[in-house]
Protein backbone atom coordinates (compact mmCIF):
# COMPACT_ATOMS: atom_id res chain seq x y z
CA UNK A 1 0.00 0.00 0.00
CA UNK A 2 1.77 3.25 -1.00
CA UNK A 3 0.18 6.17 1.20
CA UNK A 4 1.61 9.05 -0.62
CA UNK A 5 1.62 12.28 2.29
CA UNK A 6 0.93 14.67 -1.33
CA UNK A 7 -2.15 12.17 -2.05
CA UNK A 8 -2.58 12.35 1.56
CA UNK A 9 -2.59 16.00 1.72
CA UNK A 10 -5.27 15.88 -1.34
CA UNK A 11 -7.97 13.78 1.00
CA UNK A 12 -7.15 16.27 4.04
CA UNK A 13 -8.12 19.44 1.49
CA UNK A 14 -11.14 17.49 0.31
CA UNK A 15 -11.79 16.57 3.77
CA UNK A 16 -12.12 20.35 4.95
CA UNK A 17 -13.24 22.05 1.70
CA UNK A 18 -16.27 20.18 0.42
CA UNK A 19 -15.74 19.49 -3.07
CA UNK A 20 -12.93 18.70 -5.41
CA UNK A 21 -12.91 22.34 -6.60
CA UNK A 22 -12.75 24.05 -3.22
CA UNK A 23 -9.54 21.40 -2.43
CA UNK A 24 -7.99 22.29 -5.88
CA UNK A 25 -8.37 26.14 -4.95
CA UNK A 26 -6.91 25.51 -1.61
CA UNK A 27 -4.40 23.61 -2.91
CA UNK A 28 -3.77 25.50 -6.15
CA UNK A 29 -3.59 23.00 -8.43
CA UNK A 30 -6.91 22.13 -11.23
CA UNK A 31 -9.83 20.36 -9.91
CA UNK A 32 -8.54 17.52 -12.88
CA UNK A 33 -5.27 17.30 -10.94
CA UNK A 34 -7.45 16.73 -7.38
CA UNK A 35 -9.51 14.08 -9.36
CA UNK A 36 -6.34 12.00 -10.36
CA UNK A 37 -4.75 12.55 -7.03
CA UNK A 38 -7.85 10.82 -5.50
CA UNK A 39 -8.35 8.05 -8.07
CA UNK A 40 -4.33 7.16 -7.53
CA UNK A 41 -4.68 6.88 -3.60
CA UNK A 42 -8.31 5.11 -3.69
CA UNK A 43 -6.52 2.66 -5.98
CA UNK A 44 -3.49 2.41 -3.57
CA UNK A 45 -6.01 1.73 -0.71
CA UNK A 46 -8.44 -0.76 -2.43
CA UNK A 47 -11.44 1.24 -1.28
CA UNK A 48 -13.24 4.35 -2.23
CA UNK A 49 -12.69 7.23 0.05
CA UNK A 50 -14.94 9.79 -1.19
CA UNK A 51 -18.72 9.62 -2.09
CA UNK A 52 -19.19 11.76 -5.16
CA UNK A 53 -22.91 10.55 -5.68
CA UNK A 54 -23.98 14.29 -3.92
CA UNK A 55 -23.16 17.38 -5.44
CA UNK A 56 -20.88 17.90 -2.04
CA UNK A 57 -17.79 15.17 -1.44
CA UNK A 58 -18.50 13.39 1.08
CA UNK A 59 -15.98 11.08 2.52
CA UNK A 60 -16.54 7.52 3.54
CA UNK A 61 -15.64 5.90 6.78
CA UNK A 62 -11.94 4.52 4.70
CA UNK A 63 -11.32 8.82 3.70
CA UNK A 64 -12.16 10.23 7.01
CA UNK A 65 -9.76 7.78 9.11
CA UNK A 66 -7.29 8.54 6.48
CA UNK A 67 -8.07 12.63 6.55
CA UNK A 68 -7.49 12.54 9.75
CA UNK A 69 -3.62 10.71 9.74
CA UNK A 70 -3.21 13.44 7.03
CA UNK A 71 -3.34 16.53 9.59
CA UNK A 72 -1.46 14.80 12.20
CA UNK A 73 1.20 14.27 9.47
CA UNK A 74 0.43 17.72 7.67
CA UNK A 75 1.76 18.83 11.54
CA UNK A 76 4.57 16.67 11.93
CA UNK A 77 5.92 17.91 8.36
CA UNK A 78 5.75 21.76 9.64
CA UNK A 79 7.53 20.36 13.17
CA UNK A 80 10.05 18.84 10.85
CA UNK A 81 10.33 21.94 8.48
CA UNK A 82 10.76 24.25 11.43
CA UNK A 83 13.66 22.14 13.17
CA UNK A 84 15.22 21.73 10.31
CA UNK A 85 15.30 25.62 9.21
CA UNK A 86 16.23 25.78 12.93
CA UNK A 87 19.27 23.98 12.10
CA UNK A 88 20.54 25.76 9.04
CA UNK A 89 20.18 28.73 10.32
CA UNK A 90 17.81 30.34 7.45
CA UNK A 91 14.37 30.98 7.14
CA UNK A 92 12.66 29.61 3.41
CA UNK A 93 9.53 28.69 2.17
CA UNK A 94 6.43 30.37 1.12
CA UNK A 95 3.94 32.01 3.45
CA UNK A 96 0.45 33.43 2.66
CA UNK A 97 -0.89 36.11 3.82
CA UNK A 98 -4.50 38.24 3.95
CA UNK A 99 -5.03 41.35 4.43
CA UNK A 100 -7.04 44.52 2.94
CA UNK A 101 -5.79 47.17 1.56
CA UNK A 102 -5.02 49.99 3.87
CA UNK A 103 -2.49 47.23 5.40
CA UNK A 104 -1.10 45.99 2.21
CA UNK A 105 -0.36 49.55 1.15
CA UNK A 106 1.25 50.76 4.53
CA UNK A 107 2.59 47.31 6.08
CA UNK A 108 2.91 44.60 3.95
CA UNK A 109 4.48 46.23 0.96
CA UNK A 110 7.43 48.08 3.37
CA UNK A 111 7.72 44.74 4.66
CA UNK A 112 8.14 42.65 1.59
CA UNK A 113 10.91 44.59 0.89
CA UNK A 114 12.64 44.43 4.21
CA UNK A 115 11.98 40.48 3.99
CA UNK A 116 13.41 40.56 0.48
CA UNK A 117 16.46 41.69 1.77
CA UNK A 118 16.61 40.24 5.37
CA UNK A 119 15.22 36.69 4.32
CA UNK A 120 15.19 36.27 0.08
CA UNK A 121 14.66 32.74 0.79
CA UNK A 122 11.09 33.52 1.81
CA UNK A 123 8.15 34.69 -0.71
CA UNK A 124 5.26 36.66 0.71
CA UNK A 125 2.10 35.59 -1.64
CA UNK A 126 -0.49 38.38 -0.59
CA UNK A 127 -4.96 38.20 -0.86
CA UNK A 128 -6.66 40.66 -0.74
CA UNK A 129 -9.20 39.24 1.60
CA UNK A 130 -10.43 40.32 4.99
CA UNK A 131 -12.70 39.70 7.73
CA UNK A 132 -15.04 36.59 8.28
CA UNK A 133 -13.70 34.83 4.77
CA UNK A 134 -10.22 35.29 5.69
CA UNK A 135 -10.62 33.56 8.89
CA UNK A 136 -12.60 30.94 7.26
CA UNK A 137 -9.67 30.62 4.84
CA UNK A 138 -7.23 30.26 7.74
CA UNK A 139 -9.02 27.87 9.64
CA UNK A 140 -9.06 25.33 6.19
CA UNK A 141 -5.61 26.25 5.33
CA UNK A 142 -5.80 28.25 2.47
CA UNK A 143 -3.65 30.74 3.74
CA UNK A 144 -1.27 30.88 6.56
CA UNK A 145 -1.71 34.35 8.24
CA UNK A 146 -4.62 36.91 8.12
CA UNK A 147 -4.44 40.33 9.37
CA UNK A 148 -7.55 41.73 11.42
CA UNK A 149 -8.40 45.31 12.79
CA UNK A 150 -10.99 45.63 15.53
CA UNK A 151 -12.16 48.54 17.46
CA UNK A 152 -9.44 48.85 20.41
CA UNK A 153 -11.76 48.53 23.12
CA UNK A 154 -12.82 45.04 22.28
CA UNK A 155 -10.99 42.22 23.39
CA UNK A 156 -9.80 39.60 21.09
CA UNK A 157 -11.42 36.86 20.68
CA UNK A 158 -10.55 33.65 21.41
CA UNK A 159 -10.03 30.87 18.40
CA UNK A 160 -9.29 27.90 18.82
CA UNK A 161 -5.60 26.28 16.53
CA UNK A 162 -5.10 30.12 16.09
CA UNK A 163 -2.03 32.19 17.49
CA UNK A 164 -2.67 35.79 17.71
CA UNK A 165 0.05 38.39 17.19
CA UNK A 166 -0.21 42.21 18.37
CA UNK A 167 0.67 44.47 15.55
CA UNK A 168 -0.23 47.64 16.49
CA UNK A 169 -3.04 50.39 17.28
CA UNK A 170 -4.06 53.19 14.07
CA UNK A 171 -5.85 55.89 15.49
CA UNK A 172 -8.86 56.76 14.08
CA UNK A 173 -9.51 60.71 12.88
CA UNK A 174 -12.64 62.63 11.95
CA UNK A 175 -12.80 63.85 8.76
CA UNK A 176 -15.32 66.55 7.25
CA UNK A 177 -15.69 68.53 4.18
CA UNK A 178 -13.37 71.51 4.10
CA UNK A 179 -16.37 73.62 3.53
CA UNK A 180 -18.41 72.80 6.63
CA UNK A 181 -18.06 75.18 9.41
CA UNK A 182 -15.39 74.60 12.22
CA UNK A 183 -16.13 71.63 14.09
CA UNK A 184 -14.98 71.93 18.04
CA UNK A 185 -17.16 68.92 19.56
CA UNK A 186 -19.00 65.89 18.35
CA UNK A 187 -22.76 68.47 18.90
CA UNK A 188 -21.54 70.39 16.11
CA UNK A 189 -21.59 67.13 14.19
CA UNK A 190 -25.13 65.55 15.19
CA UNK A 191 -27.62 66.75 12.65
CA UNK A 192 -24.61 66.25 10.09
CA UNK A 193 -24.60 63.33 7.61
CA UNK A 194 -21.91 60.22 7.54
CA UNK A 195 -19.92 58.73 4.84
CA UNK A 196 -19.06 56.01 6.57
CA UNK A 197 -19.20 51.36 6.53
CA UNK A 198 -22.02 49.37 7.11
CA UNK A 199 -22.41 48.94 11.36
CA UNK A 200 -20.59 45.27 10.67
CA UNK A 201 -17.61 46.77 9.46
CA UNK A 202 -15.20 48.34 11.93
CA UNK A 203 -15.57 51.96 11.55
CA UNK A 204 -19.17 51.58 11.19
CA UNK A 205 -19.14 50.15 14.75
CA UNK A 206 -17.08 52.53 16.03
CA UNK A 207 -19.27 55.38 14.70
CA UNK A 208 -21.69 53.86 16.39
CA UNK A 209 -19.70 54.00 19.99
CA UNK A 210 -19.08 57.15 19.28
CA UNK A 211 -23.13 58.45 18.75
CA UNK A 212 -24.05 56.13 22.38
CA UNK A 213 -20.80 57.96 24.16
CA UNK A 214 -21.75 61.06 22.46
CA UNK A 215 -25.44 60.89 22.64
CA UNK A 216 -26.36 61.33 19.37
CA UNK A 217 -28.01 58.92 16.27
CA UNK A 218 -25.28 59.18 13.61
CA UNK A 219 -27.40 59.83 10.24
CA UNK A 220 -25.79 57.44 7.26
CA UNK A 221 -26.32 59.13 4.12
CA UNK A 222 -23.57 56.84 2.62
CA UNK A 223 -22.37 52.87 3.03
CA UNK A 224 -18.57 52.94 1.70
CA UNK A 225 -15.71 50.54 3.13
CA UNK A 226 -12.87 51.78 0.31
CA UNK A 227 -11.12 55.03 1.85
CA UNK A 228 -10.37 56.53 -1.62
CA UNK A 229 -14.15 56.45 -2.19
CA UNK A 230 -15.08 57.52 0.84
CA UNK A 231 -12.50 60.53 1.20
CA UNK A 232 -13.65 61.19 -2.08
CA UNK A 233 -17.11 61.71 -0.73
CA UNK A 234 -16.56 63.70 2.15
CA UNK A 235 -14.55 66.14 -0.38
CA UNK A 236 -17.43 66.69 -2.33
CA UNK A 237 -19.54 67.88 0.44
CA UNK A 238 -21.81 64.62 1.45
CA UNK A 239 -20.88 63.83 5.04
CA UNK A 240 -18.26 63.45 7.75
CA UNK A 241 -16.23 60.25 8.30
CA UNK A 242 -13.88 58.54 10.76
CA UNK A 243 -11.05 57.15 9.07
CA UNK A 244 -7.88 55.22 10.88
CA UNK A 245 -4.44 56.72 10.31
CA UNK A 246 -2.75 54.03 7.95
CA UNK A 247 -5.78 55.31 5.09
CA UNK A 248 -5.43 58.99 5.55
CA UNK A 249 -1.41 58.43 4.69
CA UNK A 250 -0.24 59.01 1.59
CA UNK A 251 -4.27 60.15 0.27
CA UNK A 252 -4.73 63.26 -1.22
CA UNK A 253 -6.51 65.15 1.33
CA UNK A 254 -7.61 68.23 -1.39
CA UNK A 255 -11.74 69.10 0.20
CA UNK A 256 -11.35 67.93 3.68
CA UNK A 257 -10.37 68.74 6.56
CA UNK A 258 -8.90 66.16 9.34
CA UNK A 259 -10.82 67.32 12.70
CA UNK A 260 -8.29 67.40 16.38
CA UNK A 261 -11.51 65.53 18.10
CA UNK A 262 -10.63 63.40 20.55
CA UNK A 263 -12.11 60.24 21.68
CA UNK A 264 -12.52 58.49 18.19
CA UNK A 265 -10.45 55.81 19.59
CA UNK A 266 -8.23 53.30 17.61
CA UNK A 267 -8.35 50.18 15.28
CA UNK A 268 -6.57 47.23 16.57
CA UNK A 269 -4.56 45.51 13.53
CA UNK A 270 -3.60 41.40 14.72
CA UNK A 271 -1.73 38.93 13.19
CA UNK A 272 -3.75 35.52 13.13
CA UNK A 273 -1.55 32.80 12.35
CA UNK A 274 -2.61 28.99 12.22
CA UNK A 275 -1.26 27.78 14.90
CA UNK A 276 0.60 24.89 13.34
CA UNK A 277 2.56 27.21 11.42
CA UNK A 278 3.58 30.04 13.83
CA UNK A 279 6.72 28.50 14.82
CA UNK A 280 7.99 28.03 11.35
CA UNK A 281 10.79 30.42 11.03
CA UNK A 282 9.54 31.86 7.46
CA UNK A 283 6.14 32.94 9.12
CA UNK A 284 8.56 34.37 12.30
CA UNK A 285 10.23 36.29 9.33
CA UNK A 286 7.19 37.70 7.70
CA UNK A 287 5.64 38.59 11.19
CA UNK A 288 8.95 39.93 11.91
CA UNK A 289 9.12 42.14 8.98
CA UNK A 290 5.54 43.48 9.51
CA UNK A 291 5.99 44.51 13.03
CA UNK A 292 9.09 46.92 11.83
CA UNK A 293 7.21 48.50 8.90
CA UNK A 294 4.95 49.56 12.05
CA UNK A 295 4.87 53.04 11.56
Amino acid sequence: MDLDPRRLAVLAAIARRGTLAGAAAALHVTPSAVSQQLAQLEHSVGRPLVDRTGRRAVLTAAGRALANRAEAIARELAEAERELAAMSGRAAGLVRVAAFPTVIRHLLVPAMARLAAEHPDVTCAITELDGAPALRELRLGGIDVTITERDAVRGTEPRRQVTVVPLCEDPYRVVVPVDWPPVHSYADLADRPWVVGPPSSTAGEVLDRLGRERGFTPRRAHSCVDYPAVLALVAAGHGATIAPDLALRGMDRAGVTVTGLAGAGARRLDAHVTAGRAQLPAVEAVLECLKAAVP
